[in-house]
This record gives C-alpha cells, structure tokens and sequence, in this order.
C-alpha cells in the first residue's frame, strides 16, 4: 500500500493556488476507524473506506484533501484483537479542533467523511457546528450509501450488509485487492436483529466478526460505489459552498459549477 493512499502529498503551494482559484474553501477529513473486520479484510477497513472516497471526491471536485483519522469509537467490536477505540469526546474534540483551524487559515467549510457507522458523534459535531453558523456537513448520509448501493448492483441490503460484507469487501478489492486475504467467499453471516449492539457489542451477534454477504463482492462493485457517492457529493459540495448557507431550499442535486468533473 503506497503512503498516497492514505496521507495526501500536497505542499503548501499547491494549497494555495487551489485555493485562491476558489469562491470559498471546502475541505474533506476522511474518519475510519481501527477494528476487526473478520479474518479477510484488514483493520483499518473503515479508513480505508474513507479515504477512497475521499481521494474520489478531491479528484472531482475543488476541495482541500486532509489526512484521515485512522482510529475511532469502535467499542462494539473490543471483543476481537487488534481492535484500538478512542472515547467519544475526544472524537468530538479533533473533529471540532481540526475545523476550527481550517477556519483561521481561511478554509470555511469542512465535509466529514465518515467510513465508519459507529462513530456516532459526528453527528453532534456537525449539528454543534451548524448551529454555531459554522459551515459543515457529514457524508455520506444513509440515502447516500442506498443510491450508490443501487447504482452498483449491490444485493444485500442497508441493513444485512453491516460489517466486512458485500459493500466494505467490494470497494477494498477495487481499491487495494492485495490487502483482501481469502475468506470472503465463505463467510457470509447475517444478523439482521441487532436491538441490542450498544449493549452487548458485536459479539453477541457474530463469531466472526462479519455480519453480511462478502461472496457477493467483485471490484466491479467497488468501482461503482465510489462513482455513486462522487455523484452525491455534488448536493453537499453546493450546499457548504452556498451564499445561501442556512437559508432557503436543500439542493437535493449538484448544480452546474458543483457537478464533478468527468464520469
């Protein structure tokens, strides 16, 4: 895995120019996480995750890439090795300082990346944030995640494919098929009824640490999925960008000057 996966190689100069070519400064922080993602698919799936979509959205669109933050609120999954978890506040705290820097150097707006479902707070983040009259948004959002599923012709559904399944494994054999260790093509295990993950963790529900059905991937699928959310990304990129920002309608698709470059 090349160091450019993970950790952009921008310089400062081409900071600037970037951004004196932009009405208003956009950037994007990839959050993933580090947790078990069954014995086939690295721990730093989520991060992964992120930061493909992210490299995809900076490819297409004028925005600042940011390096991404590699560990999260995994607590559920504390059960299998290797699995690190910071507390939720902190994660509070270096979402809402990393904004708060990009804003005294003259970047208005930051879209959180999110790779990782667990990471709940950085709704609060965002809604903290907005209601400060600070510009933010956190991507991708549920609806967001079901287009490109569809767009992809991913079988298993939102709800089925939770962890290390058909859309996780997909986009890691598109992006990074070496770090994909056989075993995805047996693994399938569904657990649709989780009421009670917050309270028991992911142990409860899987021994394997997968819930979903990874025999469905193919990095055709992958492929997909990030063009789905570069599409989606084009409402979010109009919105942080708009003169408008808090008022009048929610631009529901990009507009010409936010439709991303390419196909």
């Amino acid at each position: 895995m090349s160091s450019s996966s993970l950790v952009p190689t921008d310089t400062t100069a081409d900071v600037r120019e970037r951004g004196a070519a932009a009405g208003r400064q956009v950037a994007v922080l990839p959050v993933g996480s580090y947790e078990q993602h069954g014995p086939y698919l690295p721990l730093a799936t989520d991060t992964l995750v992120a930061c493909a979509i992210s490299r995809e959205i900076a490819a297409a669109y004028p925005v600042h890439l940011l390096p991404p933050v590699t560990i999260a609120c995994s607590h559920e999954h504390a059960a299998w090795p290797g699995t690190v978890s910071i507390s939720a506040t902190t994660l509070h705290a270096m979402v809402s300082d990393i904004a708060a820097s990009l804003r005294r150097s003259g970047v208005e707006a930051l879209v959180v990346v999110n790779g990782h479902g667990g990471n709940y707070v950085l709704g609060n983040v965002v809604q903290e944030s907005t209601a400060a009259g600070h510009r933010m948004a956190l991507f991708p959002a549920m609806e967001d995640w079901d287009a490109a599923r569809e767009r992809a012709g991913v079988q298993t559904s939102l709800l089925s494919d939770m962890h290390a399944g058909e859309i996780e494994t997909s986009i890691l054999l598109h992006c990074h098929p070496e770090l994909v260790r056989p075993g995805h093509e047996t693994t399938d295990f569904l657990a649709d009824d989780r009421r009670h993950l917050l309270s028991l963790g992911m142990s409860a529900y899987t021994d394997s640490g997968v819930i979903g059905r990874p025999s469905l991937a193919s990095a055709a699928k992958g492929k997909e999925l990030l063009a789905g959310f570069v599409e989606s990304f084009g409402a979010y990129f109009s919105l942080v960008t708009s003169d408008g920002w808090g008022k009048g309608p929610v631009p529901t698709d990009a507009s010409p000057d936010a439709s991303p470059a390419g196909d």
